[in-house]
């Protein structure tokens, strides 16, 4: 009598709707995020660093969306082959986001004329909610 091996803990683990409210998530928390740190720059470097803030933690929140729509697009791809939409659309406007970005931080740079230091700010706000997010979503898969 032959038994079953045990389904490990690592591979019956995400799915794409754990991946899905982590990204949800973060961009909650980088909304909150970005308030606490709009006040603050407002209030130490003036009203243009405080929307460098914004327009970083914009850029920030926009990259995570597209993300997760691209994610979504691949997975669908993986789980449904030729049926699934073509991803065609969406490389385009991956693609095309980029190249907006990189209009938005000259034009915000060369005419605000706040703080590199706040706008750098606001786009590592990404980084650190998705971060805080992912560690969340580990604690809650390995325990």
């Amino acid at each position: 009598m032959s038994a079953q091996p045990e389904e490990s803990k690592w591979t019956s683990g995400l799915t794409d709707e754990d991946f899905r409210n982590t990204m949800l998530a973060s961009l909650r928390l980088l909304a909150v995020l970005c308030a606490l740190f709009v006040a603050l720059f407002w209030w130490k470097s003036g009203w243009r660093s405080a929307v460098l803030v914004v327009v970083g933690a914009g850029i920030s929140a926009a990259s995570l969306w597209e993300w997760l729509r691209l994610m979504t697009a691949v997975n669908q791809q993986m789980d449904r082959g030729a049926t699934a939409k073509p991803m065609g659309l969406i490389l385009t406007g991956f693609f095309l986001r980029l190249g907006l970005t990189v209009v938005v931080l000259y034009v915000s740079l060369k005419y605000l004329n706040g703080s590199v230091f706040a706008l750098a700010s606001g786009l590592g706000l990404g980084v650190v909610s998705l971060t805080i997010e992912a560690l969340k979503l580990m604690k809650r898969w390995t325990v």
